[in-house]
């Protein structure tokens, strides 16, 4: 329980701790080898766990969301994050190189059809994999929608979550000379590609630090910094796909391919005051997604780890065992 509130905390909605039955590091080619692993019943229903980022990496915990005994669980850490080698690499790392990589897992492991599960970046992920290989996906079960647009990198980075963080958002504008702060984004990458390591990882975890302070409801100012390791590969990777817009051939691009996964089920979570992918993008998805619905947790946040996130979660991957679609 939480000691302040009496309320439960988000592990104890979760299913209790497990051990993966398969460990591997899978060469997907151009010189990456990236790290996957299988839980729980190796004749269940599969299921691929997206990891947020770009460059978050997979954690135990992401294992719990689903019945040990219904689910066959797939995570992977995303090319240069993670226990995935080379670490911190943006060479040939790009949307269309994961995307190929999660096909690359999926016949690898000989499963048809999986459903499919992630969360902000995992999300915008997710929704690219189902786009282009339809027919390879029964579900999908979305947390804190991100469409990787203008718009929504601009309210993150341009100063609109900033107006309610100021303090914080000072912090992290202050790194950079005012000169360059109406590129934040840009102005970070030549920092956190610089070539000298210590000025990378210095920037790497003020870059960090923004993200990770608003992502809990329950943060009300700057945490810790984050490892070095991770800050330095999370930083890199998140910016390098930032710059480049996802990749995606134009603004917008999901929403205008909607129509390719128009019978795919898919169950939507938001919290209602998500400061870093604000609850009117996931709205506006499955308004335009006739076969999906829409949970809007109140008094939640952006993190997988808020108790009212990770309760519907689990009720939803609940229903899906019970369903037994493949």
């Amino acid at each position: 329980m939480d000691r302040q509130s009496g309320t439960k905390t988000a592990s104890q909605y979760l299913y209790a701790p497990i051990e993966p039955f398969d460990q591997r590091m899978l060469d997907v080619g151009e010189g990456h080898k990236v790290y996957v692993e299988q839980c729980g019943n190796p004749a269940g229903l599969p299921v691929v766990v997206l990891h947020g980022g770009p460059g978050g990496g997979c954690s135990p915990a992401m294992r719990r969301y689903f019945d040990p005994d219904k689910f066959r669980i797939v995570l992977f850490d995303q090319r240069g994050c993670g226990r995935s080698r080379p670490h911190a690499s943006v060479r040939d790392n790009t949307t269309w190189h994961l995307v190929r990589d999660i096909e690359l897992i999926r016949t690898t492991l000989e499963i048809d059809r999986w459903a499919v599960f992630g969360g902000s970046w995992g999300a915008t992920l997710a929704l690219i994999y189902a786009i282009t290989h339809p027919e390879r996906v029964s579900n999908l079960v979305l947390r804190s929608v991100f469409l990787m647009t203008r718009a929504e990198l601009d309210w993150f980075y341009g100063g609109g979550a900033g107006a309610f963080w100021p303090d914080v958002w000072r912090r992290f504008t202050d790194m950079i000379p005012e000169t360059e702060r109406e590129d934040l984004i840009g102005a970070y990458a030549r920092r956190l590609f610089s070539g000298d390591l210590a000025s990378e990882t210095r920037f790497a975890r003020a870059w960090a630090s923004w993200e990770n302070t608003l992502a809990s409801i329950g943060n009300d100012g700057p945490g810790g910094d984050s490892p070095a390791d991770f800050a330095r590969a999370f930083a890199r990777l998140e910016n390098h796909y930032f710059v480049n817009h996802g990749f995606l051939e134009h603004d917008g691009w999901i929403e205008a391919n909607l129509h390719r996964i128009a019978r795919i089920p898919g169950t939507v979570v938001q919290g209602r005051y998500d400061m870093i992918c604000p609850p009117v993008t996931a709205y506006r998805l499955t308004s335009a997604w006739p076969t999906s619905s829409l949970k809007i947790i109140p008094r939640a946040g952006h993190a997988l780890s808020e108790p009212g996130i990770s309760a519907e979660l689990v009720r939803i991957t609940d229903r899906l065992a019970l369903s037994g679609v493949r």
